[in-house]
C-alpha cells in the first residue's frame, strides 16, 4: 500500500496494492500492520456502508469528543467526491479542506483522523461508500457544518445536491464552535 500525504496534515490518499488476473482482482483494503507502520495506530470499532443515487451528497459530517471518529473510507460501486475539512481549532490548516475522487475503479481510499468534518456527493447512480469508524455512533455528538458553506468555498461541482433535512439547515462555518 502507498500512503500519500494530502495538503492538510493527517489527511491520507492509500492506494492500495491490486492483484488482476483473468478472474478478477484482489487487494487488501486494511492490514492493522501495515497501518502501524504508517502512522495509523488505531482501532475500528464500526463499519458502515450506504448507497446512493446520483448527485446525493452526504455532510458535512463529524462527531464531538468523547465519541469523536477517525475515518477510512472508500468506494465498493461507483464513485464519489470525498471531501474532508480540517475542525481542529489549533491546525493550521482550520477551515481548509481536501477533496479526493473515490471509486470502485480507481480502488483508492481515504483517511482521516477525529477533527475533520466529512462528506461525499455521489457521482452515479448506485453508488456504495463503506468507512470504517474509529468509535461507535453516538446521536447526540453528532455535529455538520452546511456542505455550500461561503467562507468554506468547497468546489463540489453540483449547485442542487439532493440533501437530507439535516444537511440542508447545518450551520455556517462562521458560526460554528469546534470541539476539537
Amino acid at each position: 500500500m502507498d500512503f500519500i500525504p494530502t495538503n492538510i496534515e493527517g489527511l491520507l490518499i492509500i492506494k492500495p496494492r491490486v492483484f488482476e488476473d483473468p478472474r478478477g482482482y484482489f487487494f487488501e483494503s486494511y492490514n492493522k500492520n501495515v497501518f502501524h507502520e504508517n502512522g495509523i495506530s488505531v482501532l475500528f470499532d464500526q463499519d458502515n456502508e450506504s448507497r446512493s443515487q446520483k448527485n446525493v451528497l452526504r455532510g458535512l459530517h463529524f462527531q464531538s469528543p468523547p465519541y469523536e471518529q477517525g475515518k477510512l473510507v472508500r468506494v465498493l460501486q461507483g464513485s464519489v467526491l470525498d471531501v474532508a475539512v480540517d475542525i481542529r481549532k489549533d491546525s493550521s490548516t482550520y477551515g481548509k479542506w481536501n477533496a479526493v475522487l473515490l471509486s470502485s475503479e480507481n480502488k483508492l481510499m481515504y483517511w482521516m483522523p477525529p477533527g475533520f468534518a466529512h462528506g461525499f456527493l455521489s457521482l452515479e447512480d448506485g453508488t456504495i461508500f463503506s468507512y470504517k469508524c474509529t468509535n461507535v455512533y453516538d446521536k447526540e455528538s453528532e455535529g455538520s457544518v452546511l456542505w455550500n458553506d461561503p467562507d468554506l468555498a468547497i468546489e463540489w461541482g453540483i449547485k442542487e445536491p439532493l440533501l437530507s433535512d439535516k444537511d440542508q439547515e447545518a450551520p455556517l462555518f462562521k458560526d460554528f464552535k469546534s470541539p476539537f
